[in-house]
């Protein structure tokens, strides 16, 4: 019998499919899905920024950029920092693939096998199996039931092998929107271990508290991650970035040189232009669609109101478990995503409230039609 050619990297065994994109894939197989699950934002990306990306490609720069991107992007981006942060003079600024380029690229350059990272539980899931990627191991600081990711929690699961923290504010998938004083909190804690912060930012934009709060205002010791993906409606186009102290992201040019070279050039045109634009009507539209979910589900579902992004993160109703009450919403064509694909517990679901207001007003009499069901 001949051996089979394919020899499988140990890494491979710690890493699953995703379990979010396995409901966007079957949202694709149906007619006519109320489709929660995907997190992106339901509108397209702005005229003014696709005509920029066009207007690039006719002019004929298609070419490899810097590996750190166009320098009229990486200024827009200096120039935004600066007026939030202060003085930035140390630091700099990075164009990625994406924040999940970004993590990448924090990670390998970060970490060595055997180390370990602290992420919230609930969490985003691309950081587990990034970690394992780069041979390093996660591990959990608890945020239920308030998802307040404070630095007593945070203190409380770090160990000789803790090598950074990851926050993620606003929350994927909690919706919370971390308060100053938590920020600052986990930047003294930073400060005191010498422990990074990798502050997941990409939702910054969907505030519905008095503002983004950013650990980074608080300390130098804090990379922070962004990007146009949500803001400008335009996730496929990967167009992410990084502010990171110099001596660190020089090494990380060296890494994106080897991996993805640069972001693609025309997009990060597109990009550029979008920099400047309103987001103030987005905003108060999420922050609609937020209230007519929250509200509608009230009665039925217990929820920490969202401050942030466009998730609610409701807990299952009382008596069910999570195979069957998914199996009840996917039997009605609407699709949501199990916490366990998120969290170590069974106990909630994450909801995207990015989509229509008739799709939203269906799904919300989808999930009590399920809960009284229950109930009876």
């Amino acid at each position: 019998m001949a051996q089979d050619p394919f020899r499988f990297s140990e890494r491979l065994k710690g890493i699953r499919p995703s379990g979010i994109r396995k409901f966007f894939e079957l949202g694709l197989s149906m007619k006519n899905p109320i489709d929660l699950s995907i997190g992106q934002a339901h509108f397209d990306a702005p005229d003014v920024v696709k005509q920029a990306a066009q207007k690039a490609i006719a002019e004929g720069r298609n070419r490899y950029t810097v590996t750190q991107g166009i320098p009229e992007l990486r200024e827009a981006l200096r120039a935004r920092y600066a007026a939030r942060f202060g003085d930035i003079s140390g630091e700099d600024i990075m164009v990625t693939c994406g924040v999940s380029g970004g993590l990448m690229l924090s990670f390998l350059a970060m970490l060595n096998p055997g180390d370990e990272i602290l992420i919230p539980d609930p969490y985003f899931i691309m950081y587990k199996h990034l970690a394992t990627m780069v041979g390093a191991s996660t591990a959990t600081y608890d945020i239920y039931p308030d998802f307040r990711p404070t630095a007593e929690r945070v203190r409380a699961r770090i160990t000789p092998r803790t090598r950074l923290i990851i926050v993620n504010s606003p929350s994927n998938p909690t919706g919370y929107a971390m308060t100053p004083d938590e920020a600052k909190g986990l930047a003294k804690l930073s400060d005191e271990t010498g422990i990074p912060l990798v502050s997941d930012e990409i939702y910054e934009d969907f505030m519905f508290a008095p503002r983004h709060v950013s650990p980074r205002e608080f300390t130098r010791n804090c990379i922070v991650l962004s990007g146009a993906s949500k803001s400008l409606g335009m996730p496929g186009w990967r167009i992410g970035w990084m502010l990171a102290p110099r001596e660190l992201s020089e090494k990380m040019y060296s890494l994106q040189q080897f991996s993805f070279v640069c972001a693609p050039a025309p997009l990060q045109w597109g990009a550029l232009a979008g920099m400047g634009l309103d987001f103030s009507a987005h905003r108060q539209d999420y922050l609609r669609k937020r209230d007519l979910v929250f509200e509608g589900l009230r009665e039925n579902y217990r929820a920490v109101k969202p401050t942030g992004s466009f998730y609610l993160f409701p807990e299952l109703p009382n008596g069910m478990e999570m195979e069957r009450f998914i199996e009840a919403c996917i039997k009605r064509e609407l699709l949501l995503v199990p916490g366990t694909a998120c969290s170590d517990r069974a106990t909630h679901f994450r909801l995207c409230f990015a989509a229509s207001d008739e799709k939203l007003h269906k799904a919300v009499a989808i999930l009590n039609e399920i809960a009284v069901q229950i109930k009876k």
